[in-house]
C-alpha cells in the first residue's frame, strides 16, 4: 500500500483528522476509561472519528475496533512508566511491526532541545527513511525540551515551531504537537509543509476546550489528537461529534458545545 492511500485514512477527504488517542498506557500508569473508548471505537467512527493512535498490544488485542477507522501504531514507550513527566522514551517498535499489525501509520515522540535529542532524532530518521521504503507515514509528537511544560520556552509558540518544523525536516509526514492557545500559535502550522494535529492536553471543561480546538483550526492546524478529553467523558460519542464539526465544519466553540449537549449518551 502507497503512503498516499494510508494518509488518506489517517485524515479525511478534506484533509483533517479527528484522532484518539488510544496510547496513553505507553506513557502513564493512570490512564482511565482506555479500553471501554477503544470498544466504542465503531460507534465514535459513525460520529466523526477519522483515526487512533494506539499501542502494539491494542493493535493486536482490539483490532477487530478499528477497521472503521485508520490506525497509527506508537513505537516508543517511556523509560520511567511511573513517572507521568515521561523523563525519557525509548524506541521499541519499528516499521516492519507496523507493518505486521495492519497500521496506516506509525507515531513516536521528538525531542528537540531535550538532553535525549539524539536519540530521538536518530529513531525519528531511522522511522522515516524505513517508512518511505515502505509507504508507511510517520508521525512526529515534536515536543520541545522534552514532555511536560516546565519552562516557558517549552510552551512557546516560536519554539514549539521549531521543533515542529526541524521534525519535519528528519521526515515526518504529520506533525503532533502542543498549541498554547494564544495568536501566536498560527506560527506552527505557518511553518511547517506538512500536516499539523494539535494534542489534547489536559481535561477541561467543554466549553473550554472547544473554544480552544475552534482557535486551533483558525490557526492552522489540520486536526485534534485528543486523549482524556474523550476517553474520560461520560459523553464520548458527543465530544467525537462536537470535534467532527469544529475539524470538519469550521464550527465555532458554541456551536460544538450545542451539539454536545443534544446528544444524549
Amino acid at each position: 500500500m502507497s503512503k498516499t492511500r494510508r494518509m488518506s485514512k489517517i485524515f479525511a477527504a478534506d484533509g483533517r483528522s479527528v484522532t484518539l488517542a488510544l496510547d496513553g498506557f505507553g506513557f502513564s500508569a493512570k490512564t482511565a476509561g482506555v479500553d471501554h473508548a477503544a470498544r466504542t471505537v465503531p460507534a465514535m467512527a459513525e460520529h466523526g472519528l477519522d483515526n487512533v493512535l494506539v499501542t502494539y498490544g491494542q493493535a493486536k488485542n482490539f483490532a477487530e475496533c478499528f477497521s472503521d477507522v485508520g490506525m497509527c501504531l506508537r513505537v516508543d514507550a517511556s523509560t520511567a512508566v511511573f513517572d507521568p513527566s515521561v523523563p525519557d522514551n525509548m524506541p521499541v517498535f519499528g516499521i516492519e511491526d507496523a507493518l505486521r499489525v495492519g497500521a496506516d501509520g506509525v507515531v513516536m515522540m521528538n525531542f528537540p532541545g531535550a538532553l535525549n535529542e539524539r536519540t530521538t532524532n536518530e529513531f525519528a530518521a531511522r522511522l522515516a527513511s524505513e517508512g518511505d521504503e515502505w509507504g508507511m507515514p510517520l508521525i512526529c509528537e515534536a515536543l520541545p525540551y522534552g514532555y511536560p511544560v516546565t519552562t516557558p520556552e517549552s510552551n512557546d509558540p516560536r519554539t514549539i515551531a521549531t521543533a515542529a518544523r526541524f521534525s519535519e525536516e528528519l521526515g515526518a509526514d504529520v506533525i503532533k504537537t502542543r498549541y498554547s492557545g494564544t495568536e501566536d500559535d498560527r506560527l506552527i502550522a505557518e511553518n511547517c509543509t506538512v500536516p499539523v494535529l494539535v494534542l489534547g492536553g489536559p481535561k477541561s471543561d467543554h466549553e473550554t476546550y472547544f473554544a480552544f480546538v475552534a482557535d486551533a483550526i483558525a490557526r492552522g492546524a489540520s486536526g485534534v489528537a485528543v486523549g482524556r478529553n474523550i476517553t474520560q467523558d461520560p459523553k464520548p460519542l458527543a465530544v467525537v461529534s462536537a470535534l467532527s464539526a469544529l475539524v470538519h465544519e469550521n464550527a465555532t466553540g458554541a456551536q460544538a458545545m450545542g451539539i454536545y449537549s443534544d446528544i444524549d449518551q
